[in-house]
């Protein structure tokens, strides 16, 4: 793997971005944001509440996969700017853990950056640090005109 290329974006630039862009993953309540972009990588939070819950008291797993999407688009922007047309074209996830409702942060890290495909691996923890999902995303770049 290479050195981490360094981001084009800030932490809050991606976030305007995302608001401008994609205002829907907020349409509930802001209950995520984008914490920190340093090179090759990007965090993302998501405050899980009563909405985000499956039978039993537990945060969904399609919770966690849209969190998991998100960190992945996040940590793209963040690295090859406002390109909103990218998409994903796999996304992997193992749910390891039942997390509580809370803070649930997921750390994105890209693996590989190509001209058309971005590869990324993601972790997402709860609140005392335990990793309660892994995913990996592929996402596709369109063509820069």
């Amino acid at each position: 793997m290479s050195a981490p290329v360094a981001p084009v974006m800030s932490a809050p630039e991606v976030s305007a971005y995302l608001d401008e862009v994609f205002p829907q993953i907020k349409a509930n309540g802001d209950d995520i944001s984008v914490l920190e972009v340093s090179p090759g990588t990007a965090e993302v939070r998501l405050d899980a509440n009563d909405r985000h819950l499956r039978p039993g008291g537990t945060v969904s797993g399609p919770t966690m996969f849209m969190l998991a999407d998100l960190a992945a688009y996040a940590v793209i922007l963040a690295h090859i700017g406002k390109v909103a047309l990218a998409v994903t074209t796999n996304l992997n996830i193992n749910f390891l853990m039942k997390p509580e409702p809370g803070a649930l942060d997921a750390t994105a890290t890209i693996l590989k950056l190509g001209k058309r495909l971005v590869v990324t691996d993601i972790a997402i923890r709860d609140s005392g640090g335990e990793m309660v999902a892994h995913a990996t995303a592929t996402y596709s770049i369109p063509p820069r005109n």
